[in-house]
């Protein structure tokens, strides 16, 4: 088995003044940055992290291993770039990693950009987003339709840059012939759901650069609020086509908004990294800013189920109160 087509694209979207996705599409290693902070620090960090991959990922060890080290090293590139430059302070990254290897497929990921497998007509979402949402579906406390139009949707809980070191999630699945690999920042995931993703990646099966194209456009048509960036690659039982080491830097639609002044501002709390943005803008928080999101849901819910208990319960009141007034007035003329 080997890779075969492969496609890749990124916009800045429709509210962006700036494109900071990155992707790296170089077989068999593919991935996808998300930066996160102002000033262009977002931009500086998803570059770094994807040059970093390439780099990294001819070093030794097995495929998961190599993930891990390779997002480990992007890590290190980020904070000491951060720690070096006051004005890109608090900046970060996420990074979802797939390397192909002996019919399988390693995956290594930080922070809410995706990983998904086409199999057999069926989408399958391989990565767990490291998110607020993300948690709060997890314990129960969201459903997934409050989790779309949730108004911390992005909220991050865990981002390259923050600290020396990184928990990275990784794990390896198998892969067929017939496999489609896609790896996308949010500003896809955020705009589409899962069955219109697979609906297009089934009727572009064949035409995967058509399929990327029509996703970004799709997610364009959606409100395109983000910077939206799309990875494909197929797992195919022919000899490997030619391919081209690429990473997509470019902003693609810079002039979508005119510049504000409200810039990004960025600072230290809880020991982790805390972007404070505009709606809309994806934000890091600590594990104790989570907890306290955590339970103020959990308080909302309570809150509304006793608001549900009520409104059920005065009707039934009132109902009762009729009944007993129409007994007694019975009762009345009866005597």
């Amino acid at each position: 088995m080997s890779v075969g087509h492969v496609a890749g694209a990124t916009d800045t979207g429709r509210r962006r003044r700036r494109n900071e996705d990155a992707y790296v599409a170089q077989p068999p290693l593919f991935a996808v940055a998300d930066g996160v902070g102002g000033a262009q620090a977002g931009e500086v960090a998803s570059r770094l992290a994807a040059a970093a991959a390439l780099e990294e990922s001819s070093a030794g060890g097995s495929a998961e291993e190599r993930v891990a080290g390779l997002i480990q090293e992007a890590n290190r590139r980020v904070h000491r770039a951060a720690a070096q430059d006051s004005a890109r302070s608090g900046m970060g990254t996420t990074m979802t990693v797939a390397l192909v290897e002996d019919g399988t497929v390693a995956i290594g990921h930080v922070g809410d950009s995706r990983a998904y497998r086409l199999r057999d007509g069926a989408l399958e979402q391989l990565t767990e987003d490291h998110s607020l949402v993300g948690e709060l579906l997890r314990s129960g406390n969201l459903s997934p339709e409050e989790a779309r139009v949730h108004p911390q949707r992005n909220v991050v809980t865990r981002a390259l840059g923050s600290d020396p070191d990184v928990d990275v999630d990784t794990f390896t699945v198998d892969a067929r012939p017939g496999d489609v690999f896609l790896l996308c920042s949010d500003g896809l995931s955020s705009m589409l759901e899962d069955e219109e993703i697979q609906e297009t990646l089934e009727q572009q099966r064949s035409d995967l650069d058509g399929a990327v194209k029509t996703l970004i456009r799709q997610a364009l048509r959606a409100g395109g609020e983000d910077n939206i960036t799309v990875v494909c690659f197929e797992i195919s039982d022919a000899a490997p086509g030619e391919t081209t080491e690429r990473i997509e830097l470019e902003r693609t639609r810079e002039q979508a908004l005119p510049p504000d002044e409200d810039d990004d501002t960025l600072d230290e709390l809880d020991g982790i990294s805390t972007v404070r943005a505009p709606e809309g803008d994806t934000m890091v928080v600590s594990a104790e800013e989570l907890r306290a999101a955590q339970a103020q849901v959990q308080e909302t819910s309570r809150r509304r189920e006793r608001e549900e208990r009520r409104g059920v319960l005065a009707p039934a009141l009132l109902i009762v109160l009729v009944a007993l007034i129409v007994v007694l007035v019975v009762w009345g003329l009866t005597r």
